[in-house]
């Protein structure tokens, strides 16, 4: 990236992704990057700096929801591609939280407490959806609304914890193999990939979800190990950018599995 950052989000694709927010040694920031599969280009900066929002969406429409300015908001903005605009608020302050999903339905659950709380989005407002089975914060995220997937996190020690979202209710399903806190994520409800974060120490482990359990057989760690990064793509194609490592990083690993 061309801006070096830790706790920032993402959203979008391997080939369309984008990055926003995040922390340079603690101060919050505004910063937005488009990526195109090859490089990082500057764009309209967020109207807000804040540091570990959550995200969801396309390169082209994306939601920044959440985060610290540098006090915990409910704050939110949507991309359209060119620049940020408000939205409604989210109903509860709230930070260092996961999301997934679209501008017209998505999702935040979990963050800082550690909380359960879940927040549908309809592309207007937010309202209350079923509550986490494990509070937890600095978990992430994949999937869409009516079929999403939380993994991993902080109860109060790092949590290997999963679980699926139909819309309604989360049901617990296979713990992940490594727990660990301030990971990142990619992909869907049957098919996503979790890499990288805290787990007693800074780690690159990558993990792959079929649906009813994590494996980490075969697949490679990231390159730079890190925590406080962000992720997007599919379980096959995902790509991570920025994080943490003894100093804000601007790293970003393509992952792809043939």
């Amino acid at each position: 990236m061309n801006t070096s950052r830790s706790k920032l989000a993402g959203s979008g694709t391997q080939s369309a992704g984008l990055s926003f927010g995040g922390q340079i040694v603690l101060t919050q920031q505004s910063v937005t990057e488009e990526y195109n599969g090859t490089c990082w280009t500057d764009v309209n900066t967020l109207n807000t700096a804040r540091r570990a929002p959550c995200g969801f969406g396309t390169q082209n429409a994306t939601i920044a929801a959440g985060g610290a300015i540098p006090t915990t908001t409910a704050t939110c903005e949507e991309y359209d591609g060119t620049s940020w605009a408000a939205i409604n608020s989210l109903n509860n302050t709230v930070l260092n939280h996961a999301g997934c999903g679209t501008t017209s339905a998505g999702l935040s659950f979990g963050g800082s407490g550690p909380t359960n709380t879940t927040e549908e989005y309809d592309g207007t407002s937010w309202t209350s959806g079923g509550n986490l089975n494990t509070a937890r914060e600095k978990l992430a995220g994949c999937g869409v609304q009516n079929a999403g997937l939380s993994f991993g996190g902080d109860t109060g020690s790092d949590s290997a914890v999963t679980e699926e979202y139909d819309g309604t209710s989360w049901t617990p399903s296979g713990n992940l193999n490594t727990a660990r806190e301030y990971l990142a994520g990619a992909g869907t409800q049957t098919a996503a990939l979790s890499f990288g974060g805290h787990s007693g120490s800074i780690t690159g482990v990558t993990e792959r979800y079929n649906g009813s359990g994590w494996t980490d057989e075969g697949i490679g760690s990231l390159t730079t190990f890190r925590t406080e990064l962000a992720g997007c793509g599919i379980q096959t194609a995902a790509l991570s950018m920025g994080g943490y490592n003894v100093t804000d990083l601007s790293t970003t690993e393509e992952f792809n599995e043939i």
